[in-house]
């Protein structure tokens, strides 16, 4: 198999550093750069040092032509506004995109749309395989429990340092519901109760979100029927699971026509 070298952005970070072990460790998987912002002090250091590993020669630039100039693939766990400049690089190049970061408007998913014309994109809320899984399940339960009598919710933690609320994966969530009910989960979304708020909105999609600690991500969804309640959960131990579902993505990637593709496609769950 033809090695596939792989580009990180962010490569200083936690998930970054995640992402260099979780490529040194997959076979056909090669680091080819990693990139960070202006001023960064990682700026210069060896990506294999960084991640606790030995060095690998590949080290950390603010150039974008220096980071990606041999990559295949690009991972990209950052924020919003980085990730549709990379977006347009990878297009531009012809470099699959393997997309984790969330809390992004719909302005940034149209231009991670358009990009989708000229490259491969793999985006997904989350990147786990278990977590996958779990919203397939949800999509059924829904289908399966009538949202006359089974509320709905969602309930997520994480660290104290995570910014976007609710997160992508529990939005990712939301949406496999709603996708099980045949409604639109914008229109019946709620994301904030506060105050008197009467009587919870028959079909509703509730929202609740946690932030503390270290918590890497807990995700349950809660479907309360009359005298008895179905949970479905998933929590995350080790943000290794991210990681290594992104290369498994930017693998199955690999000489894909462009286009826009999800976790779904990668697993083979896609309907």
């Amino acid at each position: 198999m033809d090695t596939m070298r792989i580009a990180i952005v962010g490569a200083g970070g936690r998930m970054g550093r995640n992402l260099v072990r979780a490529i040194a460790e997959t076979d056909g998987a090669e680091l080819a750069g990693g990139l960070e912002r202006e001023g960064s002090p990682q700026i210069g250091a060896d990506c294999g040092v960084l991640a606790g590993l030995e060095p690998n020669g590949v080290t950390v630039t603010a150039s974008m032509d220096e980071a990606f100039g041999a990559a295949d693939a690009i991972l990209d766990f950052t924020a919003p506004a980085a990730t549709v400049v990379t977006a347009g690089h990878a297009a531009d190049n012809g470099i699959v995109h393997v997309i984790g970061t969330t809390g992004m408007s719909a302005d940034d998913d149209a231009v991670i749309a358009e990009a989708a014309k000229k490259t491969a994109i793999v985006k997904s809320g989350n990147m786990s395989m278990g977590v996958i899984l779990l919203s397939v399940l949800v999509e059924e339960a829904a289908r399966a429990l009538e949202a006359a009598d089974w509320d709905l919710e969602v309930l997520e933690m994480h660290h104290r340092h995570k910014v976007d609320a609710p997160s992508g994966t529990a939005l990712m969530l939301g949406a496999a519901a709603a996708k099980g009910r045949g409604i639109d989960l914008e229109k019946n979304a709620v994301r904030v109760r506060d105050g008197h708020t009467g009587a919870r909105q028959t079909g509703s999609i509730g929202f609740a979100t946690l932030r503390g600690g270290s918590v890497v991500g807990d995700h349950s969804v809660i479907l309360a029927g009359p005298g008895e309640r179905v949970t479905l959960s998933h929590h995350a131990e080790d943000r290794m699971i991210f990681a290594r579902g992104a290369v498994k993505a930017a693998l199955w990637a690999k000489g894909r026509e462009p286009g826009l593709y999800s976790m779904y496609d990668v697993l083979g769950l896609a309907r």
